[in-house]
């Protein structure tokens, strides 16, 4: 079945940088609009970054020149690289697949945990 697996969260300083990798199986990536999500300590899950299958990049005004989304659909993953950290950051990051038919075919992984500290 799909399934979409998270990695690359950790502990790190303010000002610091981590790469969050999604792999996918059994979705293919070109007929899914990508996204990252994530949720705060005690708050609701926000929509952090969307790479649609149209190749349309968007980012919340927050994250706007620090975070990059990227994809590689050959390879079936999702990327996100963020840089300058901050603690406000700190969330559980979720992976999130839609497809653009489908609408049952909304697919998440599991979260990877990152922590700011200051």
């Amino acid at each position: 079945q799909a399934q979409l697996v998270e990695s690359g969260g950790g502990l790190v300083q303010a000002g610091g940088s981590l790469r969050l990798s999604c792999a996918g199986s059994g979705i293919i990536f070109s007929a899914f609009d990508m996204a990252w999500y994530r949720q705060p300590p005690g708050k609701e899950r926000e929509l952090v970054a969307a790479f649609t299958r149209a190749g349309v990049i968007t980012y919340i005004d927050s994250v706007k020149g620090r975070f990059i989304i990227s994809k590689d659909n050959y390879k079936d993953a999702l990327y996100l690289q963020m840089n300058n950290l901050q603690p406000d950051d700190t969330a559980v990051y979720y992976c999130n697949a839609k497809h653009f038919q489908v609408a049952t075919m909304d697919y998440w992984g599991q979260g990877t945990q990152v922590t700011v500290s200051s």
